[in-house]
């Protein structure tokens, strides 16, 4: 047991940025933590994300499949992106859906959120289920290349646990699209 309340919050002392990036930003916090001691916190700002689950009318979720250099591999994942500043997830979610998959929604409907690794950044995915989808075209960034698969979401499971997923945002949408569609059994389109 420490001598810190996990409820009590760090008193910020001051602030650095060390980082200034196009996407991210690095910063280094001194906090005081109960009772007087002070320690030092990174942090790597987000402006935020979204993730969907584009569920088509036979049950099939559609998927991207893209490098990720930082892990130097490519990933299957669920379509995702970065909310532009002062974008409302909602519509960061429109968008990234049509960018990355050519697909339109009737309907987006908001799943939950949660944050990816709150030890060390602010970054906050929203979810959404995307339905009543219209096929079109892809519209992605120069430096995006991306191939489409999909899968039932009924076998999303199994894929998860056969290891088809490395991707923890995509492993929580589905999942979270899953319960909702258990829950809302009159919603699947």
């Amino acid at each position: 047991m420490t001598d810190a309340d996990a409820s009590s919050p760090d008193v910020t002392l001051r602030s650095e940025t060390v980082h200034q990036g196009r996407l991210l930003t690095v910063r280094v916090d001194t906090v005081q933590l109960p009772p007087g001691r002070e320690t030092q916190r990174e942090v790597v700002v987000h402006p935020g994300a979204i993730a969907l689950v584009p569920l088509l009318p036979d049950g099939r979720v559609i998927l991207v499949r893209q490098w990720r250099h930082a892990v130097g591999r490519a990933l299957l994942e669920v379509p995702a992106g970065t909310r532009e500043q002062g974008e409302e997830p909602a519509k960061t979610a429109a968008r990234e859906l049509t960018e990355e998959t050519g697909y339109t929604a009737e309907r987006l409907v908001p799943l939950g959120a949660f944050f990816t690794a709150p030890g060390f950044s602010t970054e906050e995915i929203y979810c959404y289920l995307a339905l009543g989808l219209t096929a079109g075209a892809a519209n992605l960034e120069e430096d995006e290349g991306i191939t489409l698969e999909y899968l039932p979401l009924a076998d999303a499971g199994v894929a998860v646990a056969r290891g088809d997923f490395h991707d923890a945002k995509s492993i929580a949408a589905l999942a979270m699209a899953q319960h909702y569609l258990a829950t809302h059994p009159d919603d699947q389109s």
